[in-house]
């Protein structure tokens, strides 16, 4: 038998194009390579490389809107005007992620003039060829990321803000209530059902200077990996600077916001 309900889905966010605003839909198919459109787009510079957040923090402030059957992108920009539609996919490119190629297809129409219009140099809008292939460990099976709210409010607690801080900076697939803070670092190795999934988490996310921007502006506004720095660069950690834990799909399933989260007795097997 299965433990206690822990905890419950108190946020979906997905991004369905890399460096975008993120969409935070009420449900999600996950299936074995992730959430369904997740990281479905990406944007790369002059030399087909992966162009993020770090660089091009404002671009968040571009709002994507994708669709099946056919498949659709819209991109809702800052001054309320909409571009896209169908998509039609033109010649494949290495897309460079992390010094790694991944394969995907140049986006053809009107995106990319606009996206480089937005950010100030050339971009070209992608579609990975596979789905989950534009997820950052999806080499390493990483298909959907992990985090508590009450390590939200712990890390606003240490900065001496009143509110917990935006699960937004993180760019997390579920952020978990319920919950001690950090509590899905226990999880590391142990299956989780989520909803109708089971996940396995399999190590910690490493942190960025993405995260200290503000999730609606891409300007930073608190510094993240500081606070990181000084409350849990001393832990034993797979990546350094942890704030959540990626994880494998084990069991495809559909999840909900209030959904019930429950870690599994070790040994526990897909039956």
């Amino acid at each position: 038998m299965s433990g206690p309900v822990t905890g419950s889905v108190a946020r979906i966010g997905i991004a369905p194009v890399k460096g975008l605003a993120l969409a935070a839909p009420d449900a999600v198919e996950v299936t074995r390579t992730g959430v369904h459109g997740d990281r479905r787009y990406a944007l790369l510079d002059a030399q087909h490389g992966l162009a993020n957040g770090k660089r091009l923090g404002p671009l968040v402030r571009i709002v994507p809107e994708i669709g099946d059957d056919p498949e659709t992108l819209v991109l809702r920009l800052p001054n309320g005007s909409r571009i896209g539609g169908e998509v039609t996919l033109g010649v494949e490119v290495g897309a460079v992620f992390y010094g790694y190629e991944r394969p995907a297809r140049i986006v053809a129409g009107p995106y990319a003039d606009v996206l480089s219009e937005a950010a100030g140099q050339p971009l070209t809008l992608v579609r990975m060829t596979g789905e989950g292939t534009g997820l950052d460990r999806a080499d390493e099976g990483g298909s959907v990321s992990l985090v508590s709210s009450s390590a939200l409010a712990a890390m606003a607690d240490a900065a001496g803000l009143d509110a917990p801080v935006d699960s937004r900076r993180f760019r997390m697939t579920f952020t978990i209530a319920g919950v001690e803070a950090h509590a899905e670092d226990a999880w590391l190795g142990r299956p989780v059902r989520i909803g109708e999934a089971v996940v396995r988490p399999g190590g910690n996310i490493g942190r960025c200077a993405v995260t200290t921007q503000d999730p609606d502006t891409g300007i930073r506004t608190l510094d993240t990996l500081r606070l990181i720095a000084e409350t849990r660069g001393h832990l034993l950690a797979t990546e350094p600077l942890p704030f959540g834990v990626w994880a494998e799909v084990l069991v495809p399933g559909r999840v909900r916001v209030g959904d019930p989260v429950e870690p599994l007795p070790d040994g526990w097997t897909p039956a």
